[in-house]
């Protein structure tokens, strides 16, 4: 006969979720978005000063306002990671992670008054932007 604590636990992790296990369920909020057909926006940002923590800082105060826009449906912020390998590029200053619902709502992002003022009050601080967008295969 099993030990009856161990098929308390077997039943108590079959009923288990993504959601359930995440603390916070980020991996459902995300795998829900990936179910439907998304719109991926990644942009990576060189400052001109790659030594100035404060020109970092304004930009990253730039890029959590820029997150106001309605369309965007989650937003990540990052900063190069301590990887090294030969296809891995740290030289850029942080990267922008945006998800939409659709090309549509990335195409109205693009003309929002939020972004065009990013641009206009924070473009100073990088010499370099590079922006990969990716759909669903």
């Amino acid at each position: 006969m099993p030990d009856p604590s161990r098929r308390k636990f077997l039943t108590h992790v079959g009923k288990a979720t993504p959601a359930t296990m995440s603390g916070a369920g980020i991996i459902s909020k995300l795998s829900a978005m990936l179910e439907k057909s998304i719109f991926i926006h990644h942009v990576y940002f060189w400052l001109k000063d790659p030594n100035s923590e404060t020109d970092r800082s304004k930009l990253l105060e730039g890029l959590n306002l820029l997150s106001k826009v309605k369309t965007i449906r989650k937003f990540y912020i990052g900063k190069p990671a301590n990887t090294n390998r030969s296809v891995i590029d740290r030289s850029y200053a942080l990267s922008w992670l945006a998800f939409f619902d659709n090309p549509a709502d990335q195409d109205s992002y693009q003309v929002d008054p939020i972004h065009l003022k990013f641009v206009e009050d924070y473009g100073h601080l990088w010499s370099k932007v590079v922006v990969y967008d990716s759909v669903d295969v």
